[in-house]
């Protein structure tokens, strides 16, 4: 038991080591640090050195509680990078993403599931609104820049026009809201699990409080707390030495905060986070603390990443992807290659963005985290047949995720930068 613990202590700290020193060391190469905490993972749990056996489905709610944290602290670190004020016009582009792109993905992904696999309605369901969202984590190639770059990025334009280019705008800004948007879709699967496929048993409750309730709560608790959190903040940012030494810890605190407060009250924590962390940055545009703010966030969304990829991986390289069949196969192929782009193309068609911009968004809908966290928490609130094979699928999609858009986010962002467009 000790050497076990002494060996989980070193693979921490190697973990740590690598999420310091490999975003410098990589920066220049196609290869993206997740994909290298990924297979550091997959050689550590390899090796015949005692770490515990990774497997998701053994450790469901350690799963769960891990993909929540990571996703709620990478919320926060979205939102305050995010310069564009909120209004629903300047918004557009991620209004259609969720308004259109995200159902059809999750109806795609729940006829497929059911057709191809023969998964039953509530394992379809929840395979839908597993790979829905697109994942904050894994998409810091893709996103905006830190408090001010977007303003900074056009900086011959008057101040009211400046703002991110759309498309790193449109990728951040979905990937902060259908995370929390996700849940009434996992709530459809869960409620399919225990009451049966018939609506008359759970749909005016889902309507009612799932949807309605849980989301305009969330969006209120977030308007709200991010008020009153940044009016603490920015009236008493660090003046002394010894609170300097603590700057940005603000960050997770409040994220902490809001997602506990929320969920106290039955709202949507992801949603209220989110909205929080807009709320704080527009608060004080201007002012230097945003900057700490973003920054502690950001250190700690990377120090977890590395460590929940680590895990995933060695998930992987244990037997997490055994179950996969030919079908399931083409399957996550078809989830990364063509039903995201498909419904990101029909939910950008006819806005002002160029065909180049909305390919790009279209084909960038990472997965991640996020798949993970619905899966668990779904297998962990109801009983779902085929489990194994769902979090092999999901798995699989992740990884093929990790690596492609992985690859492929620095050398298309560069382009499209060359071109004035990202």
């Amino acid at each position: 038991m000790v050497e076990t613990y002494v060996v989980a202590l070193t693979f921490l700290g190697l973990l740590i080591l690598a999420a310091t020193v490999l975003p410098e060391l990589l920066g220049e190469y196609a290869v993206s640090v997740p994909i290298a905490y990924l297979t550091i993972g997959a050689v550590a749990f390899s090796l015949p050195v005692g770490l515990p056996n990774p497997d998701p489905l053994v450790h469901s709610d350690l799963a769960e509680r891990l993909a929540e944290f990571v996703v709620i602290v990478s919320l926060m670190s979205a939102g305050l990078k995010i310069d564009r004020p909120f209004s629903l016009g300047k918004w557009s582009s991620t209004w259609r993403l969720l308004v259109i792109t995200m159902p059809l993905t999750i109806a795609g992904a729940a006829i497929a599931g059911w057709w191809a696999l023969g998964f039953v309605p509530a394992t379809a369901m929840l395979l839908g609104a597993v790979i829905a969202p697109t994942d904050p984590v894994l998409a810091s190639d893709v996103q905006v820049g830190p408090p001010g770059e977007g303003e900074n990025a056009m900086s011959d334009q008057p101040v009211e026009q400046k703002h991110e280019h759309e498309v790193r705008f449109t990728l951040t800004s979905e990937a902060g809201l259908n995370d929390g948007l996700a849940f009434p879709f996992t709530y459809v699967a869960i409620a399919i699990a225990t009451a049966g496929l018939a609506p008359s048993g759970w749909f005016v409750d889902w309507l009612v409080v799932d949807v309605a309730y849980k989301i305009v709560v969330g969006t209120v608790a977030g308007l709200i707390l991010g008020r009153l959190l940044a009016g603490l903040l920015f009236r008493f940012s660090p003046s002394t030495k010894l609170a300097s030494t603590v700057e940005g810890t603000e960050a997770l605190a409040g994220t902490l905060l809001v997602y506990g407060i929320t969920e106290l009250i039955q709202g949507y924590g992801f949603i209220a986070v989110f909205a929080a962390a807009l709320v704080i940055r527009h608060r004080e545009r201007t002012h230097e603390y945003n900057q700490a703010l973003h920054d502690f966030a950001e250190v700690i969304e990377r120090l977890t990443m590395a460590v929940l990829l680590a895990l995933f991986g060695g998930a992987v390289a244990t037997g997490l992807l055994e179950n996969l069949s030919f079908p399931a196969i083409a399957l996550g192929l078809g989830f990364v290659f063509v039903l995201r782009p498909v419904a990101g193309l029909l939910g950008t068609a006819g806005s002002n963005m160029e065909f180049a911009d909305r390919s790009v968004i279209s084909f960038f809908g990472i997965r991640g985290v996020g798949s993970f966290f619905y899966l668990a928490y779904a297998i962990n609130e109801a009983t779902f047949p085929g489990a194994r094979l769902a979090w092999s699928l999901v798995g699989f999609v992740v990884l093929v995720s990790v690596i492609v858009h992985g690859t492929l986010a620095t050398p298309v962002m560069e382009e499209l930068s060359r071109r004035g467009r990202a």
